[in-house]
């Protein structure tokens, strides 16, 4: 993808026009949003993509809520429809994070669709705002920072959040100094109303969309901002909405998220014939690896080349997490837990260039920390640690703990979306049962608060991501009738 020239317009006043004024009343949709240039689609530049997929870039405002703004480029794709004769619109692919890009989207994941949906629909990515190729963000972390079990606030092995406290100061301190006038511009309202630019230069009155993970809350959250716009609207692996948390929520369902799916990964670890058995029973998995973690809090095991360059508790628990997020994955624990007891370790992970790994934090801290506020108190924190803890000893805390938005220097510029039953009945919701990511809880609390908006469609499948993700028939069969034709069942479903 070719890195295109991106500067700010009127950069010299920033600082008057978003920052002086504190935007806090909900912005609501632009009214100028549907005389947004057309795109001038040009080939992409770069490997791996489909020859078909054009790109393009487009301006939209920094701040949505000033006319003055300074304008930010935003990164767009597409595949058109593969039988113009069909085509009924768009469909845009909306990608998990905070920090995910669907610019590729079209090329690689929107080639599983079938045929009828790749023939009725142009298939549109994006990369949103912050994230490159768009304009992008950069908090400049320490490199020790960047590990994801930093990333995740796991407490100390005793419990103690006192350096989770130290940690999200450190980092939110270099957001500020680093982030520039566009950290304080990155939310999920936001991402949306971009959103909504991105389908005035398309053309199309109305778009559909398929959002995944953290992307079924943009599109919930499009979908209430714009309820007009939309056409047929399906979120996969589903967060949960709750406006008082948004992403405290999201962090605190790992807890059962884990819970759900760690007995699978239990009963794969200790099959007969698997070579990377860890126990002979399903019993047995769940306490030695609690046993392990523990010796690995009082005992790391040096990993060069990794980060942090030791396998301890935290680290273990972490991969533990990224382990259940799809049972493909599974080889790759069991290979580590084995190791581990041997006091060994597997060659360190293969990581991102770190350009990406500060751009991708950068656009997570942004949005999370944006989108609501969090408690400052490390007694809040201790508290919720503690209690959890003793109820979910797999994720030792860390789902309730402090985040670097414990210490973000910026207040919410708006109250997070709250996501209603008011608007056209055209979402169709689809949840693996058991998702350590985004758990069948969070999504029924999704299905519960868009009420006859929405069908749900329940998958008996383990992993992160359901549609066209886990080989479940039923489910994707109901999800792909549904973009190619609008029609959902007539209830919620479950899926065997």
């Amino acid at each position: 993808m070719t890195q295109r020239t991106r500067t700010i317009r009127n950069a010299a006043i920033v600082g008057v026009s978003t920052a002086l004024l504190g935007i806090t009343a909900p912005v609501t949709a632009s009214a100028t949003a549907d005389a947004a240039e057309p795109f001038a689609w040009t080939a992409c530049e770069g490997t791996g993509v489909d020859p078909r997929q054009q790109c393009a870039t487009l301006q939209v405002p920094m701040d949505h809520a000033d006319p003055d703004s300074p304008l930010i480029d935003i990164a767009v794709s597409r595949i058109p429809s593969e039988n113009p004769d069909a085509r009924r619109g768009a469909l845009l692919l909306i990608a998990g994070g905070p920090g995910g890009s669907s610019l590729n989207d079209p090329s690689g994941k929107g080639q599983k669709l079938p045929q009828e949906v790749r023939d009725t629909h142009d298939l549109i990515g994006f990369a949103p705002r912050g994230l490159a190729p768009s304009t992008s963000v950069d908090c400049g972390l320490e490199h020790g920072d960047l590990a994801t079990s930093k990333l995740r606030p796991w407490p100390a092995p005793d419990g103690s959040v006192d350096g989770n406290m130290d940690t999200a100061r450190r980092m939110a301190d270099a957001c500020a100094r680093n982030g520039g006038e566009l950290i304080r511009h990155l939310s999920t309202a936001n991402e949306a109303r971009d959103i909504d630019r991105i389908r005035a230069a398309l053309g199309e009155r109305k778009i559909s969309a398929w959002g995944v993970s953290y992307g079924t809350y943009v599109g919930a959250v499009y979908s209430q901002l714009f309820p007009h716009r939309t056409d047929r609207i399906v979120l996969d692996s589903v967060d949960n909405p709750d406006p008082a948390r948004v992403s405290r929520a999201w962090l605190a369902g790992h807890e059962q998220g884990v819970e759900d799916t760690f007995p699978h990964f239990a009963a794969w670890a200790s099959k007969p014939g698997n070579p990377d058995r860890v126990a002979r029973r399903t019993s047995d998995v769940r306490p030695m690896f609690l046993r392990l973690a523990a010796r690995l809090d009082r005992e790391p095991i040096p990993w060069p080349g990794a980060n942090p360059e030791e396998l301890n508790g935290n680290v273990l628990r972490q991969a533990m997490l990224d382990g259940l997020y799809r049972p493909s994955r599974y080889p790759t624990l069991a290979k580590l837990i084995l190791a581990a007891r041997q006091g060994t370790v597997p060659p360190a992970p293969e990581a991102p260039p770190e350009a990406v790994l500060q751009n991708v934090a950068g656009v997570g801290a942004g949005t999370l920390c944006n989108d609501v506020a969090w408690p400052k108190s490390a007694a809040v924190y201790q508290k919720d640690v503690a209690e959890s803890r003793a109820e979910y000893p797999l994720t030792a805390g860390m789902p309730r703990n402090a985040m670097l938005c414990a210490a973000w220097p910026y207040p919410p510029r708006e109250a997070p979306v709250r996501i209603t039953d008011r608007g056209p009945s055209n979402i169709l919701l689809v949840q693996n049962e058991r998702d350590v990511a985004t758990p069948l809880g969070g999504a029924l609390e999704m299905r519960k608060a868009l009420g006859r908006r929405a069908v749900m469609v329940t998958v008996d499948s383990t992993g992160h991501d359901a549609y066209l993700a886990n080989g479940n028939a039923c489910g994707d069969r109901t999800v792909s009738r549904f973009l190619a034709t609008g029609q959902r069942p007539a209830s919620d479903t479950y899926c065997d």
